[in-house]
């Protein structure tokens, strides 16, 4: 999923193609993806663009007479952006915003469909969408602690959790556990003050740096390939490959869909975390420590 620096990029991207442009045609391919009926989605054709705005892991495109776009790319989703009119590409193409300069291409991969159209109008709307979560770029450490320490979960579900942070997913919040030498699953309410200033000092260094990576890589262009797995990255992804700091092999829980990523030796003191499917399987078996596997 797209997370902080990937919507910021797609951001920054949409209004240098589209601000003040007026969108001349909407095409809709999967009736699925518009999520509202009011204002509906044709109102927006023959308004002009004044903006465009990260809303979390969303996308926020603001029109005349007060009127939003917001569009959710969930997992697979990814813009395109191609010469006006353009076809749109075949399983893949969900929507088509028209200008006269170009077309941006909502497009969906795989077979289940999560990807989504929200029409609003007014900033209160807007607001309802908004799940909550500071802004982690934004906040002061006081702020950034209070909401870490508010409930008591792991880190990884408090990181990943939208009410608490805003636009940090799976991806990023591997890349900032392994910057903070923490483990992913370790309590918040077990955090110390040193632990959370490592945290907070990561947090704001990896979505800076990848933010300024990705810019960099864009180069001015509309971003073709968004993918949350970068070879530069140092745990997320990696499972297998060395730790580019002990060269450790990096390792990994799983679950459901998604898995976490981090190095034992960097993170965790050497301890292998249970993978819920194969720590049940291989039970007396299954290392406790790096060095036993």
């Amino acid at each position: 999923m797209p997370e902080l620096p990937d919507v910021v990029i797609y951001v920054e991207s949409i209004e240098a193609k589209v601000k003040g442009r007026i969108i001349e045609r909407v095409r809709i391919a999967s009736p699925f993806v518009v999520r509202s009926v009011d204002p509906p989605i044709s109102e927006v054709e023959g308004k002009a663009v004044h903006g465009a705005r990260r809303i979390g892991k969303r996308i926020g495109i603001g029109l005349d007479d007060d009127l939003w776009i917001v569009i959710h790319l969930m997992i697979a989703g990814r813009f395109r952006w191609l010469e006006p009119g353009a076809k749109l590409p075949g399983r893949l193409g969900l929507a088509a915003f028209d200008f006269e300069n170009g077309s941006l291409i909502l497009t969906e991969a795989g077979t289940q469909r999560r990807a989504s159209i929200t029409v609003v109008r007014g900033e209160s709307a807007l607001d309802d969408l908004n799940r909550g979560g500071a802004e982690p770029l934004e906040i002061d450490q006081k702020t950034f602690s209070e909401r870490l320490l508010g409930e008591n979960h792991t880190l990884k579900r408090s990181f990943t959790d939208p009410r608490i942070f805003s636009g940090i997913g799976n991806a990023y919040s591997d890349e900032i556990f392994h910057r903070a030498r923490i483990s992913p699953i370790k309590l918040t309410s077990r955090l110390s003050a040193e632990e959370i200033t490592r945290l907070y000092t990561a947090t704001r260094e990896v979505l800076s740096e990848w933010t300024d990576r990705l810019r960099t890589e864009a180069d001015g262009e509309f971003p073709a390939k968004v993918t949350a797995f970068h070879n530069a990255m140092a745990v997320h992804g990696r499972y297998g490959k060395p730790c580019p700091v002990c060269s450790t092999p990096v390792q990994r829980i799983r679950y459901a869909s998604n898995e976490t990523n981090y190095c034992a030796r960097c993170q965790t003191e050497g301890r292998l975390l249970a993978d819920r499917a194969l720590s049940r399987l291989l039970r007396k078996d299954w290392p406790r420590s790096i060095d036993d596997l």
